[in-house]
């Protein structure tokens, strides 16, 4: 093996913390500022200081060599971006606040890349001309950017990150099948030798658009995404990307509505006990509006309505919930009183649980009264049937009826099988077989890079700091001088000849720096391996511990180096 720097604690560029950030929300944000690995910049902007980088460069690497394991070729393109190409798919106004819009001396628009499907399928227009130039895949690692909002738990949620895209082109959808097949494998490889624990789920395409979609997800506390498990089969998906099959139910023993007095009821909670009914027998109707026009969800009195699936509904238009002032201008829309029969000038969209035949309480549309023995389809017609009840934990499992067990994750990855959206706006054309032009079809591939150096800190730390996997971490072993003259020359010594063998060495010869918080940072910053000169350096021993089980041993230096060397 080729013989390797070693990295100096005493000349390293990190100093470690003893507190929390003030503003550390989750255990990575806390961890990777302590251990001199970041250091916040502006919110939601990061500097990844020289332990950082070598973490971030491995993950790189790996993504890097999985990558073109699978034949994909890598390119750099820019991340200040024209306008034109986003306004031709739509996205320069689907992505709203989030873009980085910005203008250059002369009033030309640009925006910083949050993903890079229209320059990609451009590039390849410029460069493909026939069926013999494709199937392709190309890809690259660059940074990102999106305005989040709230910028939060560190590198996990940033307005600048790193990120792994590639795009596939192929000229028929079972060659777009097949790219997908090669990197969801792929994607498998990359995230096992990351040594990182992960869900395939299925997901929503969202605005990326396209058929299939399926995302990466890595269980931690700090994940912003919740995911759905079935314990019994193979089934897991984002709880936005759950849907049920509409069964219809009998409803020919049901009478006929009837108008009953509830005052003073106009909340679920006071209807129910007020009637002496489980909420699940009652019928809310959320009133929202939808690019200015009202439009009534209904869902199961029992259930939340999950407004990120109806705005998935029915995007890119804007969503809103209705005001006081709607009220005003509605009279014959009664607050805590609105039933679906009867409902004019307003769409009716309702979840698969209000399927046609069931019978619901629910407002008569005046005040202070409420319709019982309302059918679903025969007193009320259903615009449109779409998923849209918050996912609770024992809901039934789509594929086996299993009660499902929900969980956080972190999204590390997510492949799209995008079809032709991207290459029909911008008409990305090759000629065919048949020397007729053949419209490409394209897939979309994204890993979080940045994002996943958080995700293994959150899953890999324990109570005393960071526990990096062998193939990420910034050293294969951390060789600490507990002080003494002969210590630290030990420790030198036993690093050049680690270091000659190829073993990545960091070893801390910080002069004037008490052995305990040596090693201390040695367990914090979370080199896989920590070699010990201390108290019989003289003898020429040193101590062998494993930052992860804790064992120890002790062992002479060519011992040590063999082991290590191994």
């Amino acid at each position: 093996m080729a013989n390797v720097p070693v990295q100096r604690m005493s000349q390293l560029l990190a100093k470690t913390l003893r507190d929390d950030p003030a503003d550390a929300e989750v255990l990575s944000h806390k961890l990777l500022v302590r251990a001199g690995y970041v250091r916040r910049t502006a919110a939601g902007i990061w500097s990844w200081l020289p332990l950082g980088k070598k973490v971030l460069a491995n993950v790189e690497r790996i993504v890097r060599e999985e990558m073109d394991a699978v034949g994909a070729q890598e390119v750099l393109l820019p991340a200040i971006l024209p306008r034109e190409p986003y306004e031709a798919t739509g996205r320069w106004e689907e992505y709203g606040p989030e873009l980085f819009r910005l203008q250059d001396r002369r009033g030309g628009d640009y925006l910083l890349g949050p993903t890079h499907e229209e320059i990609f399928t451009l590039l390849v227009k410029d460069q493909a001309s026939s069926y013999k130039d494709l199937p392709v895949i190309l890809y690259q690692i660059q940074n990102k950017y999106r305005d989040e909002a709230r910028p939060r738990a560190g590198i996990l949620r940033g307005r600048e990150f790193l990120m792994k895209d590639s795009y596939s082109f192929d000229t028929e959808d079972e060659g777009l099948a097949k790219s997908y097949a090669l990197h969801r494998e792929a994607y498998q490889k990359i995230f096992a030798r990351l040594g990182l624990d992960y869900r395939i789920c299925a997901a929503t395409a969202g605005a990326m658009g396209g058929s299939k979609s399926e995302e990466f997800l890595a269980p931690a506390e700090a994940g912003e995404d919740t995911f759905a498990d079935c314990p019994n089969c193979d089934f897991a998906a984002n709880t936005e990307a759950i849907t049920y099959e509409l069964t219809s139910v009998d409803a020919s023993d049901v009478p006929a509505a009837e108008d009953i007095p509830t005052p003073d009821t106009p909340t679920i909670e006071t209807l129910a006990a007020s009637l002496g009914v489980p909420a699940s027998a009652t019928l809310k109707n959320l009133l929202v509006k939808v690019d200015g026009e009202i439009v009534a969800v209904g869902v199961p009195g029992d259930r939340e309505v999950d407004m990120d699936k109806v705005e998935a509904h029915f995007a890119p238009a804007a969503v809103e919930l209705v005001t006081e002032t709607d009220f005003a201008t509605r009279p014959d829309l009664v607050r805590g009183y609105v039933g679906p029969q009867g409902l004019e000038k307003v769409t009716y969209i309702a979840d698969p649980r209000v399927a046609p035949g069931t019978a619901w309480i629910t407002g008569a549309n005046k005040a202070g009264t409420h319709t019982k023995n309302v059918v679903a389809g025969r007193d009320f017609e259903v615009d449109a049937y779409v998923d849209v009840v918050v996912v609770q934990e024992g809901d039934p499992c789509p594929k086996c009826g299993t009660g499902l067990v929900l969980d956080r994750a972190i999204e590390i990855g997510h492949i799209f099988q995008l079809g032709r959206k991207y290459a029909d706006a911008l008409k990305l054309d090759v000629l065919g077989q048949n020397g007729k032009p053949v419209r490409v079809t394209m897939g979309s591939y994204g890993i979080g890079v940045s994002r996943a150096v958080a995700a293994l800190a959150e899953q890999s730390a324990d109570d005393k700091g960071l526990c990096w996997p062998a193939e990420v971490a910034p050293a294969d072993v951390h060789v600490v001088a507990a002080g003494k003259a002969l210590q630290t020359e030990l420790a030198l010594d036993i690093s050049g000849k680690l270091a000659a063998a190829g073993v990545r060495v960091l070893v801390d010869d910080r002069p004037g720096v008490s052995p305990g918080v040596k090693f201390t940072d040695s367990e914090l910053i979370g080199v896989p391996k920590i070699l010990v000169a201390g108290r019989r350096a003289a003898d020429g021993v040193v101590e062998l511990k494993d930052r992860r089980t804790g064992e120890r041993e002790e062992l002479t230096v060519e011992e040590a180096v063999a082991r290590l060397t191994a």
